[in-house]
């Protein structure tokens, strides 16, 4: 069967802690003098990106080498895309190349859908990113983050984020962070409530698993974990707000309001991050903000990721849903790379 991570919606509860326990032991393998272990040698993955990108793709890079992967990174600028070649004439080209996996971000809402479903690659796809769609690795790297901050490393182990309140702030209608972790984070067990301004709430926000807010203070002080998104003025094309100055004084996170915040409580964002606006210094450089974890982070997840998506295990993730009777894996430092069948090329 064909096995792709497209949307956090189509992960299970069993499925999501699974990575986040194995990302839990591919980070105690980073913190090993040798970092690297063979489970993927002899696979190709294939960073496909066709918008910008430094976090995520250079995340992606490391964990498949780390997981001893060739990598073939591809940018759309200065390939044949800029000239006119279509989705299905790229992915066709890295087919002959043997992909074993495709990580591709797209500009478009549902190309990586339409990857993983039209037959023109027969390897692992997954999502780094789609339009304002989604973007799952970014909040399965989220609760990872928030696991390990409010549960603990060791303590966290086969738990999920039961009866945590998650707050996430700012431009929901652009974010495709904000999607996934909504999706992700209830299927956890958390209780997730989105703090924006009227125009940056998307149409059919109601329909969602979530709470809506207006107001970033009535929220705080019940708050375990706040989240921060940039305002996304590249997808913009109206104003949505009156000036940034009023955008940072009611939905900005300050030092003041970081006091009304529980003591335990963490501060998040997905990066980059613009000072002064959503999240001011004094806030970004305090103990409490996950921004630099979540980085380090995000390397343990995606090696979980790709490790469970070609690691030849039962358990790997499925779209757009988990095979019956999968059950764990052993550890992946003690396993070597699986013989390449069909089913998993």
């Amino acid at each position: 069967m064909k096995r792709h991570l497209i949307s956090a919606a189509d992960l299970t509860r069993d499925d999501a802690v699974l990575i986040l326990d194995t990302a839990e032991e591919m980070a105690r393998v980073a913190d090993r003098p040798i970092k690297k272990l063979p489970t993927l040698r002899g696979r190709t993955v294939v960073n496909l990106f066709f918008e910008d990108s430094t976090r995520t793709r250079i995340s992606f890079e490391a964990a498949a080498k780390r997981l001893s992967a060739d990598v073939i990174n591809f940018s759309a600028k200065g390939s044949s895309v800029s000239k006119g070649e279509s989705l299905k004439d790229t992915a066709l080209t890295l087919e002959a190349m043997g992909a074993d996996a495709v990580v591709i971000r797209h500009g478009s809402s549902g190309a990586p859908y339409r990857l993983a479903t039209s037959g023109w690659i027969d390897g692992a796809v997954v999502n780094a990113g789609d339009g304002t769609h989604e973007h799952p690795s970014q909040a399965l790297l989220d609760a990872f983050t928030m696991r390990r901050r409010l549960v603990g490393a060791d303590a966290g182990l086969g738990r999920d984020l039961e009866g945590r309140r998650i707050t996430i702030v700012g431009d929901i209608l652009h974010s495709r962070v904000a999607r996934s972790n909504v999706h992700l984070l209830t299927t956890l067990g958390a209780h997730v409530t989105l703090v924006a301004p009227p125009t940056l709430v998307p149409v059919g926000v109601e329909q969602w698993p979530c709470d809506v807010s207006y107001s970033l203070d009535d929220v705080l002080a019940k708050s375990d974990a706040v989240m921060m998104l940039r305002v996304q003025r590249e997808r913009m094309n109206a104003a949505y707000f009156p000036t940034e100055r009023e955008y940072s004084r009611r939905y900005g996170l300050d030092g003041l309001r970081m006091a009304k915040m529980p003591e335990h409580a963490i501060v998040m964002h997905p990066g980059p991050m613009v000072r002064g606006m959503e999240i001011t210094a004094e806030v970004a450089d305090s103990d409490r903000c996950t921004v630099v974890e979540q980085v380090a982070n995000g390397v343990s997840i995606r090696m979980a990721v790709l490790y469970l998506l070609l690691g030849g295990s039962d358990t790997a993730l499925s779209a757009p849903a988990r095979p019956e009777g999968s059950a764990r894996t052993e550890s992946p430092a003690r396993t070597e790379a699986p013989a390449r069948t069909e089913e998993t090329k």
